[in-house]
């Protein structure tokens, strides 16, 4: 009887350790597309994995990529035209799943002129080659 309960507890315990796959939280490469007429200065992109200034991206242009530890779906995005400030409403990550290894794209839209309100699209561009 002993022996048949401790060789249950092994073969329990050896499926309880099977190692399940986690997928990383990043790197994740991000950059922005202007996806309007205007042009974007200052573009400022806080994913909770870090905060980079991109700069000045002209009107339906890319910029370069930059690393973040971790992304998400959407990003806090602040940025200016003709010297009027615009952002993104403040992001809730709580509940958010991560980008994870991957390029990805935020498309950068004004959602409202009268709030000065920006929004995005997330385009997942393909996995982070050589990681």
């Amino acid at each position: 009887m002993k022996r048949t309960l401790l060789l249950i507890l092994i073969i329990l315990s050896v499926v309880a350790c099977k190692k399940t796959r986690i997928e990383p939280e990043g790197p994740t490469d991000v950059r922005v597309f202007n996806n309007t007429d205007l042009t974007f200065d200052n573009v400022t992109v806080n994913t909770s994995g870090g905060e980079y200034v991109f700069g000045t991206v002209a009107p339906h242009q890319y910029s370069g990529y930059h690393r973040y530890e971790k992304a998400y779906p959407k990003a806090d995005i602040s940025l200016t035209v003709a010297g009027v400030e615009y952002s993104t409403p403040q992001q809730d990550y709580t509940y958010m799943q991560y980008m994870g290894q991957m390029k990805i794209t935020y498309r950068i839209f004004i959602r409202s002129q009268a709030l000065k309100e920006l929004d995005t699209d997330v385009v997942a561009e393909g996995e982070i080659e050589g990681l």
